[in-house]
């Protein structure tokens, strides 16, 4: 084998299954495994070109017939919040994001076994372990991080030097033109705040103070309630057969 065959990404294609997202649809993925001997440039260029990683694997859908996914970003230096979304940043003043290094905690645990039992019980994450949630977290090759998000203090409380409750949480990928949000998760009594479109402003805000270009949003499936959310963030871009072309 000679040393770029070793280093070139080998494809794999799943086999059909039901789309999680459309009704009446098969879904199949294409897939590579991100391995210490794929170059960080070739991973770079595999996530800022429409594939998402999991863990160490990097896919993107390969569904014949079908092109509802379509792989988003928003242009970060013109992005302006609206009018709904100052209310939901208002609403979550009390709140302090810590960016940590990628490792799981039982508290995430938690919070994250809430939120999935809540929100998403039916969905592929629903028998997900602890171990599991801990591997999601932490194999990763690339630069990962998570998020915390907690409660100020209160002033002048007894025990305001102690760690307050963890409200949400996302985990994100670091390219080098922007923030890959991988997952995001929150306690589902709070859904009032607006929790998951507070963390997309929040790290639209913290990309732009990094001097980051763009926040990856993963895929808005076209006639999927479930996502149509991600249409909300713009200016975006989304990515054609052309390249990535603004919405």
């Amino acid at each position: 084998m000679t040393e770029q065959r070793k280093h070139f990404p080998e494809f794999y294609v799943t086999a059909p299954q039901p789309c999680p997202y459309l009704s009446g649809r098969l879904e199949r993925k294409l897939f590579t495994h991100l391995t210490h001997d794929k170059t960080p440039a070739l991973v770079d260029n595999l996530l800022k070109g429409g594939f998402r990683r999991s863990q160490n694997i990097a896919y993107m859908p390969y569904c014949e017939g079908c092109q509802a996914c379509v792989s988003v970003r928003v242009v970060v230096d013109e992005f302006e919040p609206t009018r709904s979304m100052r209310r939901i940043l208002a609403a979550n003043e009390d709140l302090v994001p810590q960016h940590l290094q990628a490792t799981p905690t039982s508290e995430q645990y938690s919070l994250f076994r809430a939120y999935i039992d809540a929100r998403h019980a039916e969905g592929g994450m629903a028998d997900m372990t602890v171990l599991d949630y801990a591997m999601m977290v932490e194999d990763s090759i690339i630069d990962t991080f998570m998020t915390e998000y907690r409660l100020k203090p209160e002033p002048g409380a007894r025990n305001a030097g102690q760690k307050r409750p963890l409200v949400a949480a996302a985990l994100c990928d670091r390219l080098s033109d922007g923030i890959s949000m991988v997952y995001s998760f929150y306690e589902p009594e709070a859904f009032r705040r607006g929790l998951g479109t507070y963390m997309i402003l929040d790290h639209i805000a913290y990309a732009k103070r990094l001097g980051l270009p763009y926040v990856y949003l993963g895929y808005w499936i076209n006639g999927s309630p479930k996502m149509s959310y991600k249409r909300r963030f713009r200016p975006q871009e989304q990515l054609t057969g052309n390249g990535w072309t603004r919405l």
